[in-house]
């Protein structure tokens, strides 16, 4: 079920009035600082606070999806911000068909409820079909509504890989780039992942259905924006327009925007750019205490605003990659600190990785490499926390580890 939260009734604080002495327009919204904007999104993101009322469907649907573009990001996430959360409720709902993960936001794979499944792949076709373009060259002569109708009856036959499906496609354009085929049908169908990929500590290959085959319901049709951007406000704001556009990997949504202006708050931040927000949501004082949370790759926090210095310092931009790799962060005051990484079997080298292993773990080491010098205090909160996360139903390591040291390879 999805939350979709109701539509806010107070006019704009939106206002401007002219300089006497230039004549030029002069905004009157409120200034949200750095440090308010951090609070304020950590608390719809539930990082404040852990949820001890929200199911996981329903986080899921407040989050309007979690990055899923490996298997044990989703896992993570959820246990950051739901209070005894448990990884089994999670695999549970994959297997019952309840949540899904498909290719959405940023045409990256998001963990999302069957209703968002259903919706907002269409919301975001548009990001798919440009996506799309930029293998015109190896799908030249393709007839792309036949190169649907095949892929759409071979995957509905039976889940494939995408191997399969290239092998499915190519008898009949021998001469188009194969890697083009698959990559055409992904992003003209919504293709979800079946189980057993997904499930917590379980192996399993990527093998791609219809969400309307999956699901067995069709795709609703192509939604407004509208309500979308009330949800994004929820989950990611106070927001700009360009930051809900860097989050969805849409352009235009201006109109939708100035359609709501009367019923949304609106805000400028240090830079001058203009926020909107639902009057109702939390906007907590810059000063609230924020705890130390681990984060997976990839997580949206990260990822869902064009600025994101409300949670990543301007000097540690950049930090948490090397090449392709994304590694797993940490908050300390309610922003980036630093990278870090667990092991279980004894350490590096010494066993399976998180979320791959079988069962608990006998021993886990959780290592965690600061960006910058912590307070005694600081590496207090986070042991604290690192402890919680290895006693957890994640890991349930019996015997564990935690070291302040290197993540990052040189």
């Amino acid at each position: 079920m999805t939350n979709t939260p109701s539509t806010p009734s107070r006019p704009s604080t939106s206002s401007t009035s002219r300089s006497p002495k230039t004549g030029r327009a002069q905004h009157t919204d409120p200034v949200l600082g750095t440090r308010a904007l951090n609070r304020a999104t950590l608390a719809r993101q539930l990082l404040l606070d852990r949820s001890a009322g929200l199911s996981v469907e329903g986080a899921v649907a407040h989050l309007l999806g979690l990055q899923a573009q490996n298997v044990k990001p989703p896992y993570y996430a959820l246990a950051a911000r739901i209070e005894g959360f448990d990884p089994e409720e999670l695999s549970g709902l994959l297997a019952s068909r309840d949540l899904v993960r498909i290719v959405t936001m940023r045409s990256t794979i998001h963990l999302h409820t069957a209703d968002d499944a259903l919706t907002l792949r269409p919301l975001v076709q548009g990001a798919r079909d440009r996506e799309l373009h930029a293998f015109r060259k190896g799908l030249t002569g393709v007839d792309l509504a036949e190169l649907t109708s095949l892929a759409r009856a071979a995957v509905e036959e039976e889940p494939r890989t995408m191997k399969q499906l290239r092998d499915v496609l190519l008898p009949r354009w021998p001469d188009a780039d194969p890697q083009s085929l698959a990559v055409a049908a992904r992003c003209s169908l919504p293709l979800v992942q079946v189980t057993p990929r997904g499930l917590w500590r379980r192996s399993g290959q990527v093998a791609l259905t219809t969400a309307e085959h999956w699901l067995g319901r069709p795709s609703g049709p192509v939604p407004t924006p509208d309500a979308t951007v009330l949800r994004y406000l929820a989950a990611f704001g106070p927001a700009s327009v360009k930051d809900m556009q860097t989050w969805a990997g849409l352009t235009r949504l201006r109109e939708a925007f100035e359609r709501l202006r009367p019923q949304l708050l609106t805000f400028r931040d240090e830079n001058g750019v203009e926020l909107f927000d639902l009057p109702d949501a939390p906007r907590p004082d810059a000063d609230t205490p924020a705890p130390a949370r681990f984060l997976p790759e990839f997580d949206n926090l990260l990822l869902s605003h064009a600025d994101r210095s409300r949670v990543v310092p301007p000097e540690y931009k950049g930090r948490t990659w090397k090449g392709n790799f994304a590694y797993s962060v940490f908050l300390v005051d309610g922003f980036l600190a630093g990278v870090w990484r667990v092991e279980e079997g004894g350490g590096k080298g010494g066993g399976r990785s998180a979320g791959q292993a079988k069962g608990s773990a006998d021993s886990a080491v959780l290592t965690i490499e600061p960006f910058g010098t912590l307070t005694k205090a600081q590496r207090h909160e986070l042991t604290e926390e690192a402890e919680r996360l290895l006693r957890g139903p994640l890991h349930g390591a019996a015997t564990y580890d935690i070291r302040f040291g290197t993540v990052i390879e040189r």
